[in-house]
């Protein structure tokens, strides 16, 4: 790294600070979708999200003995931005077994018979527990509104409801963090290619992500409505630049950092005589040992 890991620890709070919205209304052709942040090259931002994971894993091990809080992780973005990446590279890194990945797909019949947010609830994280979700709740107030899914009435009044719910997890000991991954229409088109030519992600391409580019501006205006009205100062939205896949790893490994030091996760308290404890395994430690030297 040109820079030490202290160095550009120190700049943590920037992040948070830099790419969380603001209460004005946010107009993403005016945001940079490209950005290095404070890393002299690609290697030096690697670097860094390896040193956050490492501690991340740490702070996560003492969330989930805490049993008290708990961490919801809502990725949102276009075709190809780099949600899926973003699990593998950072959020994959951490620790299974207190850690979820859930990805919402179009609503089965059962999910279109209850209200749109009964399958989302039921996936939110327990305590000690941390919930990743792939596209979530807001599908509800941006495809269905972009394709006309639903009436405008109905979609209108989600706002509110969203804003209920996540105030909800949050009385109950939920940290939330949404991002948005901002990505530009020519970088998309090139990751769309990308895929063309190679096998291994050829499975991913689907004629439906082409015409959604045709829906572009009608997307970005559900974007911006849903930053505008769903942006709380306990559920804040982050606009992550995510041109460069290294710098987007990089910026979210480090708000999610800057989370888990805020939330400060404790170690429970001891429930024995550690005194005690010790002799008695000096003791039978002894006795192994004397037992295998006569």
């Amino acid at each position: 790294m040109t820079s030490s890991k202290n160095d550009v620890f120190a700049k943590l709070e920037n992040f948070a600070q830099q790419y969380r919205i603001s209460s004005k209304k946010v107009v993403l052709d005016n945001v940079a979708t490209s950005d290095r942040g404070p890393f002299a090259d690609k290697e030096e931002g690697q670097a860094f999200t390896r040193a956050c994971i490492e501690e991340i894993r740490h702070l996560q091990y003492r969330l989930f003995v805490e049993q008290k809080q708990s961490l919801l992780i809502v990725l949102q973005a276009p075709d190809a931005a780099g949600k899926d990446g973003l699990i593998r590279h950072v959020l994959g890194r951490i620790n299974a077994q207190g850690c979820s990945v859930h990805p919402f797909k179009v609503p089965s019949e059962e999910e279109l018979a209850h209200d749109f947010l009964w399958r989302i609830h039921a996936l939110t994280p327990a305590a000690g527990k941390i919930a990743v979700f792939n596209r979530s709740h807001y599908e509800d107030v941006l495809v269905v509104r972009v394709k006309q899914l639903v009436p405008k009435e109905v979609w209108q009044r989600r706002y509110e409801h969203i804003n209920h719910f996540e105030q909800l997890l949050v009385d109950r000991g939920t940290r939330i963090l949404k991002f948005y991954l901002h990505i530009s229409r020519h970088e998309q088109l090139l990751r769309f290619k990308d895929r063309l030519d190679d096998p291994e992600s050829q499975w991913k391409l689907n004629a439906g992500d082409y015409e959604d580019r045709n829906l572009h501006d009608a997307y970005r205006k559900a974007y911006e409505d849903v930053f505008t009205k769903c942006h709380r100062e306990t559920a804040p939205w982050y606009v992550i630049p995510a041109d460069r896949k290294w710098f987007r790893d990089a910026a979210v490994a480090s708000i999610l950092l800057d989370t888990l030091r805020a939330m400060d996760p404790q170690l429970p308290p001891l429930r024995v005589d550690l005194e005690q404890i010790r002799a008695l395994y000096e003791q039978e430690l002894a006795e192994t040992s004397d037992s295998h030297h006569p």
